[in-house]
């Protein structure tokens, strides 16, 4: 089995690579840790020389992204668990589906910020977007403290 979890330098990412360390996988099976480098959005840099500036910031995300696949790289191999590690650059949402794409993953991983309403809407949702557009299954890992809905007509 091949699974890819996707990392951001966020907690809701690490419970998915929690999930995924405390599993049982099939023998064989490989984990694919993927985090994906943002490009910053260029109206956000001053008009002043941006191109210095933001070279600095791609290079300080990539390395940090880097140190993050490395750690989990290491706490998979500490499990007993097979790791392939990288970081691409682009919109997480594509990038994702992109790379479960190319390597013919079986499962999917994503961490949940838990986010609704307008905020979702604002920031969007990579979780909501894999689930709906991945060539495979998708685990969405949600907090533990994720606020519950009750059920319509009440709690029974």
């Amino acid at each position: 089995m091949k699974i890819l979890v996707a990392l951001d330098e966020s907690p809701h990412s690490e419970r998915a690579l929690e999930f995924v360390t405390r599993m049982r996988w099939p023998a064989g099976s490989t984990i694919v840790v993927l985090c994906v480098a943002q490009p910053v959005p260029a109206g956000l840099m001053p008009t002043y020389e941006p191109q210095p500036l933001l070279h600095e910031i791609a290079e300080a995300q990539a390395a940090r992204l880097q140190e993050t696949v490395a750690r989990a790289r290491s706490a998979l191999r500490e499990s007993g668990l097979s790791t392939v590690g990288r970081v691409c650059a682009g919109d997480p949402r594509e990038a994702l589906i992109e790379a479960a794409e190319a390597e013919r993953v079986d499962l999917l991983v994503v961490g949940s910020h838990g986010r609704a309403g307008l905020a979702k809407l604002m920031l969007g949702s990579v979780s909501s977007h894999v689930v709906t557009h991945a060539p495979c299954s998708v685990l969405v890992v949600k907090s533990p403290h994720a606020p519950r809905r009750e059920p319509p007509g009440g709690a029974s």
